[in-house]
């Protein structure tokens, strides 16, 4: 590893890491300490030099990746380039690889858009590694693991659950959501709407993003102390190819929130509150912005500004299920501010001045934990007819002393595809971890070297 990371006699290894998000950081230490030298490029100086404090073997420079030339010029310099900025830039940073013959890694699926440069990138000779993160990514490594020894023993998969959370821990969660920021919010509401695709006992089902939150249930992980409800997420159905399980009638991906969470979500949605049309009245002036009780009036077109008549509006938009949920989803919306007199922070749409508000409500306090919870489940039929229920786990939280569950589970699997990668270990072409050959080498790594596992359990 030393001859390959720098010695006296041969240089040391060169990435540019674009991005300034919370996973960044644990990307860029452990690429540091490895020896690895590390250009952080952010669109701010700022954010950059921030990134870079007191980490050895980095610098800090501004760049648009929207401007081709300049952004040529800084994977020119490098091995490979990292990608953890908005998925629809990683094609345009593709395209700089390319010409310049550089690998890439990203945390990202992989998208039509970087389909579309397969030839071209297999042309140029490089690896562009994508969806080695959390979700996507651990997930994988694990999944790929189970079906492969299932298959190799002669056994089926019959059915693959995965449900994924990223949630306070228990004893934060302090809000009526049970959720809290520490990114934007408006990436968590947009997921709301997207509509869910899968496979349930051979049959496909659609379920739109307006209708998400109905189909929501309480879901048993066999950690009886969590009670989390589970709700699809976007197409599960091309994950029967991906992951080699044709034998699978069942096949859903998804979302773990606590309890209570879909019933407010569901109502939100309904009283028109994740719309992104602007209103006049949402804009930003040098005048006073309304107050949110007036604002609310206004979104739901009630007569007044009323609790009263609020509540009213609410009822003819939205059905609950019996007074006591009622009364539980009209004091959510009491505790988000919807009734009071605080003044918006406007920001044109409904949506975006309600994430407004929930950024501010719900970030995370001094001293509080983020919770990881991921959970595979398979049903499988073994080679002699018997039929076992097996559950893959992984459980972790945050240190508030340092990073978030989520930080970690994120940037620590992108620092070890980086390794792999400068160390020549992946193929070359467009990659993502669906094959033993991808997923053995990473999964031992992070195992190994950060303690990152997912706990097998038959629980039938």
């Amino acid at each position: 590893m030393q001859k390959i990371f720098g010695t006296k006699s041969t240089p040391s290894k060169k990435a540019l890491l674009l991005g300034a998000g919370f996973v960044v950081k644990p990307t860029l230490t452990q690429l540091s300490e490895k020896g690895v030298e590390v250009t952080v490029a952010c669109r701010t100086l700022e954010s950059a030099q921030k990134l870079c404090k007191d980490v050895k073997n980095t610098k800090a420079i501004s760049l648009d990746v929207e401007n081709a030339e300049a952004l040529d010029a800084e994977v020119d310099k490098v091995d490979v380039a990292i990608s953890l900025i908005p998925y629809t830039f990683h094609p345009l940073v593709i395209k700089s690889a390319i010409r310049k013959k550089k690998d890439v890694v990203t945390t990202s699926y992989t998208s039509p858009a970087m389909v579309e440069l397969e030839k071209d990138i297999k042309e140029a000779g490089i690896t562009v590694m994508n969806e080695i993160g959390l979700d996507p990514g651990i997930d994988h490594l694990y999944a790929v693991k189970t079906i492969d020894e299932v298959h190799k023993a002669g056994g089926k998969i019959k059915s693959f659950l995965s449900y994924c959370g990223g949630l306070p821990a228990p004893e934060a969660s302090t809000n009526p959501l049970g959720y809290k920021f520490s990114w934007s919010a408006r990436g968590m509401l947009l997921a709301l709407g997207n509509n869910a695709k899968f496979y349930r006992e051979g049959k496909v089902e659609d379920v739109s993003g307006h209708d998400l939150m109905s189909v929501a249930k309480s879901y048993a992980t066999g950690y009886t102390g969590f009670a989390f409800v589970a709700y699809p997420n976007r197409d599960s159905t091309p994950f029967r190819e991906k992951y080699q399980i044709p034998e699978a009638s069942t096949i859903i991906r998804g979302t773990l929130r606590y309890a209570g969470f879909p019933e407010l979500i569901r109502c939100i949605v309904d009283i028109g509150f994740l719309s992104q049309d602007p209103q006049d009245f949402l804009k930003p002036s040098s005048s006073e912005p309304i107050k949110w009780k007036d604002a609310t009036a206004k979104i739901l077109t009630a007569t007044s500004s009323s609790e009263q008549d609020l509540t009213w509006a609410i009822s003819s938009k939205h059905t609950f299920s019996d007074t006591d949920q009622k009364t539980r989803i009209l004091a959510g919306l009491r505790w988000l501010g919807l009734f009071s007199s605080d003044p918006i922070i406007p920001r044109s749409s409904p949506l975006d001045t309600l994430c407004a508000t929930l950024e501010k409500k719900m970030a995370y306090e001094e001293g509080e934990r983020d919770l990881v919870f991921l959970q595979h489940k398979f049903e499988i039929e073994h080679q002699d007819g018997k039929h076992e229920t097996r559950t893959s786990t992984l459980c972790e939280y945050g240190d508030p002393e340092g990073y978030s569950a989520m930080a970690k589970l994120v940037g620590l699997p992108c620092a070890v595809a980086v390794m792999q990668v400068l160390a020549g270990k992946m193929a070359k072409g467009l990659l993502a971890p669906y094959t033993p050959e991808v997923c053995d080498p990473l999964r031992k790594e992070l195992l190994e070297v950060y303690g990152i596992d997912m706990i097998e359990r038959t629980v039938a």
